[in-house]
């Protein structure tokens, strides 16, 4: 089958400059490499292709011969490039080689040729601090000084790691990279320096304090401001309150996660507020006021209308908990529960007896009602 055109291989013209060149190549050799296309059965072999035509193309010599006499300047010993005998193994490798940290400098943390195996400073851990607050102290907001377990920078190398914070030395093995390259067919495979075990850099004389490291393990007093209107789950971050950096790297975050403990009268539910509220039995039949506590510590009087129901709900506006990112507070929610009297005395059992003749007597419907009771009860014993 013939060749085609190592241009059109590229999506390239034929007058293609070496950078055009090579950022065409570096696109096609993501697009076709078979790692990411597993699913393509064709995908090896266009990626073969695609490295052909680009050791071809990146040499000028050879470059100039494939434009005049196409593939057949690298066939029977035509051309400059003939001896070559077109893609050879070894410049299949080079080729491949310059594309290696585009192709993966995803995964390795970095960007081809920037420099980002260079890490002569690692980036401390975030830290996570769960804080219980109450009820009253989510609804006010408050100012609360915490403790915190923590890594920090060491005092006797100022976070270097050296003794007496000289700066570290440059590694031998992997000349500041912190990566080592390794040829495994016309792969070219990076792994992590075992020397400086991907630092870059080694310490000559350890400080004795932090063995090196930078840091030393304390705790920590740190002063947060708790915002009103939080509930279980608000997550607070403060940057660089976190675990300090190894060899003067910068701190990592602290982020607080808030829990909101049980409350004893109170229920809630988002800013909404909800409590029971219990009532006499003369307040709920003949109506009357009552007072009840609000979370802001004080009291609000409420109006019971006349033939209230245990489970009725009532409403005071505005007086559940603010809204954390501004905006209306929310309400508190009232559910009487009516309370039957206990412990009566000979008089007031009475009076009861009293009540309930003077009801069914102005009451048809419930005289009635009560002689069908009596009776199906009268029933049941016979």
């Amino acid at each position: 089958m013939a060749k085609r055109d190592y241009y059109d291989l590229l999506g390239l013209s034929k007058g293609a400059n070496a950078d055009e060149i090579k950022k065409a190549y570096r696109q096609k050799a993501k697009e076709l490499h078979p790692d990411r296309n597993s699913d393509n059965p064709n995908a090896e072999e266009q990626f073969k292709e695609v490295n052909e035509a680009y050791d071809v193309l990146k040499d000028g010599e050879r470059k100039a011969a494939y434009d005049r006499f196409g593939h057949a300047a690298f066939e029977g010993g035509m051309g400059g490039g003939g001896a070559r005998g077109g893609a050879q193994q070894g410049d299949f490798a080079s080729a491949f080689s310059d594309v290696f940290d585009d192709l993966f400098g995803d995964f390795m943390g970095q960007r081809g040729g920037q420099g980002g195996g260079r890490r002569r400073a690692t980036r401390g851990s975030d830290l996570r601090y769960n804080l219980r607050v109450t009820l009253e102290e989510a609804y006010h907001g408050l100012q609360k000084t915490i403790q915190v377990p923590t890594s920090v920078a060491c005092d006797e190398c100022d976070g270097s790691g050296a003794e007496g914070g000289a700066e570290p030395a440059t590694c031998p093995t992997c000349s500041g990279m912190g990566k080592v390259r390794a040829q495994q067919g016309f792969f070219t495979v990076e792994r992590t320096c075992p020397t400086c075990a991907g630092a870059g850099q080694i310490i000559k004389n350890p400080c004795k304090a932090c063995g090196g490291m930078g840091r030393v393990e304390r705790d920590r007093s740190l002063s947060v401001n708790i915002p009103a209107g939080v509930e279980t789950g608000t997550r607070i971050r403060l940057g660089g309150e976190g675990e300090a950096g190894m060899r003067g790297g910068p701190a990592g975050d602290l982020y607080i996660f808030i829990e909101v403990a049980p409350h004893k009268i109170f229920e809630r539910d988002a800013q909404n507020l909800y409590c029971r509220v219990p009532v006499s039995m003369t307040t709920a039949a003949m109506g009357g006021d009552i007072e009840v506590p609000t979370i802001e510590g004080g009291r609000s009087r409420v109006k019971i209308p006349e033939g209230s129901q245990s489970g009725r709900q009532m409403r005071l506006r505005a007086k559940g908990m603010p809204a954390l990112r501004g905006g209306p507070a929310g309400d508190m929610m009232i559910e009487l529960a009516v309370e039957t009297p206990v412990n009566l005395t000979s008089r007031q059992k009475e009076l009861l007896r009293e009540f309930e003749a003077l009801s069914e007597e102005n009451s048809p419907e419930n005289k009635d009602f009560l002689k069908s009771v009596r009776g199906f009860w009268d029933s049941m014993k016979g």
